[in-house]
């Protein structure tokens, strides 16, 4: 157990930033693997998931639970996208963000990176996926900039 919690925190740290996997992955973590590959698969606290370890790439995917932990708590992690408050319903619905509705992104996003959207008062909007790096959703006025996967329907 103990070495899947390193090998977690050291994907987070990885992906997020330097120092957010012991911040993010508290010593009582539930880490549930795959029953057919017995690899790490699921991430979950308090019996609500926090991260998906993707087969893919082996990074993780964040649910809103960990999208809002980072939010409050960690807001040094490299993995946030602002966007305007005019389009805040639509994507907290789960709409695409696109690239003209970008405020702001963190310089370290690039393309398919595992990013946050929030909206210009720090609320989370979304997760998902970056289809651009940070300059290109900066400098684009069309395009999708992040592919949503879940919304936060609190929002």
């Amino acid at each position: 157990m103990e070495n899947q919690l390193g090998k977690v925190r050291s994907i987070a740290d990885y992906q997020f930033g330097k120092g957010i996997g012991t911040k993010l992955f508290p010593e009582n973590i539930k880490i549930q693997l795959s029953p057919r590959t017995g690899r790490i698969r699921y991430i979950s606290l308090d019996d609500q998931r926090l991260a998906t370890l993707r087969p893919t790439d082996g990074l993780l995917s964040l649910s809103i639970k960990a999208a809002k932990f980072m939010t409050e708590h960690i807001p040094e992690a490299q993995c946030f996208v602002t966007v305007q408050n005019a389009v805040s319903k639509y994507i907290a619905a789960g709409g695409d963000v696109f690239a003209v509705h970008v405020v702001n992104v963190n310089p370290e996003v690039g393309a398919k990176d595992e990013v946050i959207a929030i909206d210009e008062d720090r609320n989370v909007l979304a997760v998902g996926r970056a289809e651009l790096s940070s300059s290109e959703m900066l400098a684009f006025k069309t395009g999708v900039a992040v592919k949503v996967r879940h919304g936060n329907k609190e929002s």
